[in-house]
């Protein structure tokens, strides 16, 4: 690490952020800390999703992946191909069961974890993680229940060992232009913000374990991947499932437990109907096969409205059993500008305006001129290292910022109050559904301290 580069992390990082507080410190973090040191790492879950999460690590020379825990023979090997590819040591595997991630735990040498497993296992794999002093990045997922939010809040504060909130979409190119725009001070004082997960996942809630989608109508213990177990939740389940793509993005530019806070919400939820309609028509489905029997309890459309402590209002939309194109419709709406998204995150998909500075009135502009203006820093410096990663380079800035903030000894722009805060969105819309969208209250899991916290995420060009 050159001086000039040494200086910048301890001038401006450091004074940006507060230092991880772990206990019986994990690493030397001191003016002395070795550039060539290398996180250890392992990942409980090593799916399609802690998959992409391998592939970035192993091209990282500053990062030993150590093991793996995963029950799936055949994801352990995809996983050890990608390390053998790029020159890397085989990973000692954990595969005995649901529960033999415990005994990667045990490992001396594991630094950090990264846990990409189903939603329900989320709480149990990340306590026992911080408990065992393994930092944490975790995956995105809603709670299954509001006290998980709490357990989540309580073993940070207990052990200290800090948990890192893995939500991609907030580190979304045009997403963070447009942070990088309400910051300026473009749009004015915020008034309210969308965002969604509004994304035909039919094709990925079933299919028959042959090809991964669009392959068949059948789930659980007969499907492919995630239709094993994320189905189940539309069976069960009626609520805001996945809010963290849509909030998470909204929540950093109305700076939510950081000056500002959720207070409550309201949901409804429309009938089900999409997926029976899907099985019945599916060419491996029809009226007489069994599922198309299945009650399914989730609604095809759910809509959350949030209210804010400062006077904001964000709706949050869930919407994957009906077809349609992708489209996380993101809206960002002040005294002085509004935008909108559709489509994909390309910068001519949306609409902007500023009323005052393009001097002319009820007339929208493409925002790409806007949104290449106004670049965040953090794309112009890794656009190139971002190349080729998933999501359209947004996975590469989530494994970069765990793994960079790990080795300086830096707060996670996104941390356990978060994601209590998101994650307490999917329970907290459940029981406004069945209350008929009565509005409830959402927890200050912070307990007072948004109100002296200050924005991270977003404010070098590094996190």
């Amino acid at each position: 690490m050159n001086n000039s580069r040494r200086n910048f992390i301890k001038t401006t990082a450091l004074a940006t952020f507060g230092a991880l507080v772990l206990p019986n410190s994990l690493f030397a973090y001191s003016e002395s800390f070795k550039s060539n040191k290398k996180i250890r790492v392992g990942f409980i879950g090593v799916g399609l999703r802690g998959r992409e999460h391998v592939k970035l690590l192993a091209k990282r020379n500053d990062v030993e992946v150590i093991a793996f825990a995963d029950p799936s023979k055949i994801m352990l090997s995809e996983c050890q191909k990608i390390l053998k590819d790029n020159g890397k040591p085989v990973a000692k595997e954990f595969s005995n069961g649901e529960y033999d991630y415990r005994n990667l735990l045990k490992l001396n040498n594991i630094d950090a974890v990264v846990i990409a497993t189903p939603w329900e296992w989320h709480l149990t794999q990340g306590v026992e993680a911080m408990r065992a002093k393994k930092i944490v990045g975790m995956e995105v997922a809603g709670a299954i229940k509001l006290e998980d939010c709490w357990e989540f809040v309580k073993a940070y504060e207990e052990t200290k060992v800090p948990i890192f909130m893995m939500e991609n979409v907030c580190y979304r190119r045009d997403i963070m232009a447009v942070l990088n725009m309400v910051r300026k001070g473009m749009f004015g004082e915020l008034v309210h913000g969308r965002g969604g997960y509004e994304h035909d996942l039919r094709g990925v809630l079933f299919n028959d374990g042959v090809t991964p989608y669009n392959s068949g109508v059948e789930f659980g213990a007969k499907g492919f991947s995630e239709a094993k177990w994320r189905t189940e939740h539309y069976v069960k389940r009626n609520g805001e499932l996945y809010p963290t793509h849509g909030l998470g993005p909204v929540s950093m530019m109305m700076n939510v437990n950081r000056g500002n806070r959720l207070t409550r919400l309201s949901s409804f939820s429309s009938k089900s109907v999409g997926l029976h309609k899907y099985i019945v028509e599916h060419a491996k489905g029809g009226e007489n096969h069994p599922n198309a029997k299945v009650k399914f309890h989730q609604g095809d459309i759910v809509t959350t409205q949030i209210a804010c402590e400062n006077g904001e209002t964000i709706l949050l939309t869930h919407d994957t059993s009906l077809q349609r194109p992708y489209d996380l419709g993101f809206r960002v709406q002040g005294t002085e500008g509004l935008w909108q998204d559709f489509g994909s995150g390309g910068p001519s998909e949306g609409h902007i305006y500023f009323e005052k500075i393009m001097n002319h009135t009820h007339k929208w502009d493409n925002p790409e001129k806007w949104l290449s203006e106004n670049d965040h820093p953090m794309w112009k410096k890794y656009e190139n290292m971002a190349t080729g990663a998933g999501h359209g380079g947004m996975d590469f800035f989530v494994m970069n910022t765990f793994i960079e903030c790990i080795k300086r000894n830096i707060e996670f722009p996104m941390d356990v109050y978060d994601l209590a805060t998101w994650y307490s969105i999917t329970p907290l819309s459940e029981k406004s559904i069945a209350k008929g969208g009565q509005a409830i209250d959402i927890p200050d899991f912070t307990k007072g301290q948004w109100k002296n916290r200050k924005p991270v995420f977003g404010m070098t060009d590094d996190f």
